[in-house]
């Protein structure tokens, strides 16, 4: 492919032309998007401008963002040989290194895109980004992991799916849910139903990430055989977890006390993750969460991997990043 850079009379601009093959009407019209919207998309979020007419495509700005947008255009057609492009994912091909990093090198190289694949029966999971990789690499490399960020960074789905790929490797025996069950800043009162019923709703995101991974049949046979058993933290007490794959799911929401037995319950053959974010702490007022502690007791324990992400790992909607960092500098000037 060859890439043709001329510079205008307006200082810094480029104008880029350039052919993505091999011609294929196909590939083309799924790069482009209905109506165009994924390159309204990436015009948007890297400020270029892009014009084409088949696989001959026009890209104009400033230089650094011109070679980002060649870069990023290049790499999400060869993705179209083997996936259906949606808006979902060129946002996420935009956030892989952030927007920052791109400018500077480009889209990371095929083979980092590809190093980590998580095998689910229904789908393949690619971990998006440098932090994301790293959290997957240490999840199977540990048998005790935090993941600890902001919403929406994928660390509870990449948990999830690191457990059903090692449920279907045999590589332990079942996959144990856990969350400790503190409301919202809400009061939801008498919950009935039996014990799964009754923490059903703090467990519904996770519930969510295996039904994608699985399938609702699938889940529902392997919950009816315990394989994969849901129960509220308060419960863990007096167990030994051997050949498990444990997910404690938001918890922040844990006392020191509470973190200090769910961590003593690991078994051989195990691998927990914790995932949390201590942006958003429900517990009543005066009390302190295990999540916060933890992380000074066992930040020098070897064979323990602490992942932490941040907004630029935000894999929603555009609007989720700018929501966090909004309320990052709200709450830090709100302390000064």
């Amino acid at each position: 492919m060859t890439l043709n850079i001329s510079s205008p009379s307006v200082q810094h601009n480029q104008i880029a032309t350039f052919q993505l093959e091999p011609a294929n009407v196909q590939r083309l019209a799924d790069l482009c998007g209905l109506h165009d919207e994924h390159l309204r998309q990436i015009e948007q979020r890297l400020q270029v401008t892009i014009r084409n007419r088949g696989q001959d495509f026009q890209i104009a700005g400033e230089a650094a963002r011109v070679k980002t947008a060649f870069s990023l255009l290049e790499h999400l057609y060869k993705e179209t040989a083997h996936a259906q492009l949606t808006p979902d994912m060129v946002h996420l091909f935009l956030q892989e290194s952030g927007l920052e990093a791109l400018q500077d090198a480009g889209l990371q190289t095929d083979a980092q895109q590809e190093q980590v694949i998580i095998q689910t029966p229904k789908l393949s999971v690619r971990p998006r980004g440098e932090n994301q990789q790293a959290y997957v690499r240490m999840i199977r490399g540990h048998d005790i992991n935090f993941g600890i960020g902001p919403a929406g960074t994928g660390k509870t789905y990449l948990a999830v799916a690191c457990a059903v790929e090692a449920l279907k490797r045999d590589q332990v025996k079942r996959i144990l849910l856990v969350r400790p069950a503190v409301e919202a800043g809400e009061k939801l009162g008498f919950l009935p139903g039996d014990l799964a019923q009754k923490i059903d709703p703090y467990l519904r995101p996770l519930y969510d990430a295996l039904y994608d991974m699985l399938g609702f049949e699938q889940v529902g046979k392997l919950i009816e055989r315990s394989v994969i058993e849901v129960a509220p933290l308060a419960f863990m007490r007096g167990r030994t977890l051997n050949n498990a794959f444990v997910i404690l799911d938001e918890s922040q929401n844990t006392t020191p006390e509470q973190m200090k037995m769910f961590l003593t319950r690991i078994g051989f053959g195990s691998t927990a993750v914790i995932t949390g974010d201590v942006t958003q702490i429900d517990l009543p007022r005066g009390s302190h969460s295990g999540l916060i502690q933890v992380m000074q007791v066992l930040s020098e324990v070897q064979g323990i991997s602490f992942t932490r992400f941040g907004t630029r790992d935000v894999v929603r909607h555009p609007l989720v990043q700018r929501i966090v960092e909004a309320y990052e500098s709200f709450e830090k000037d709100d302390e000064d």
